[in-house]
């Protein structure tokens, strides 16, 4: 019967607290912006379909007005939900920080460290470079 080899974890000491405090300031600056675009796209979505030409009719008469007006506001609703995954990966990477900041910047899959560098440009990163790269390679097949 084969056993399950453990993964090893070296032991340092991972994020200092200025790096821990860096990176949840990164993540609270990308929740605002992502609030932001999405009261945007709230607004766009509430916003009456009046013609921007002040047509007081919403309806369009033409048959290609009509699938433009429909692309734009599935192209927004898309946008939109990919912002609102986006942003529950960033409040789940603040709950991280703050309830087990010991933990945070290690994989979650191999539990190597994650490099600082990584985790500036990408603060809700869970994966590391290598473990994210078989991710991917899996989706691909």
């Amino acid at each position: 019967m084969p056993t399950k080899s453990k993964v090893k974890v070296k032991a340092t000491k991972g994020l200092n607290k200025k790096q821990l405090s860096h990176l949840e300031k990164r993540l609270l600056e990308e929740r605002a912006r992502v609030m932001k675009e999405l009261g945007y796209y709230g607004e766009s979505f509430n916003s009456s379909l009046q013609a921007s030409d002040g047509d007081l009719s919403s309806y369009s008469f033409h048959m290609a007005d009509q699938g433009t007006d429909a692309m734009e506001r599935e192209k927004a609703f898309l946008f939109a939900s990919q912002e609102g995954r986006y942003l529950w990966h960033v409040n789940h990477s603040l709950l991280r920080v703050s309830q087990t900041p010991e933990k945070f910047g290690r994989c979650e899959q191999c539990g190597e460290e994650i490099g600082f560098e990584r985790l500036d440009a990408l603060p809700h990163a869970r994966l590391c470079i290598k473990c994210k790269a078989k991710e991917e390679d899996g989706k691909r097949r």
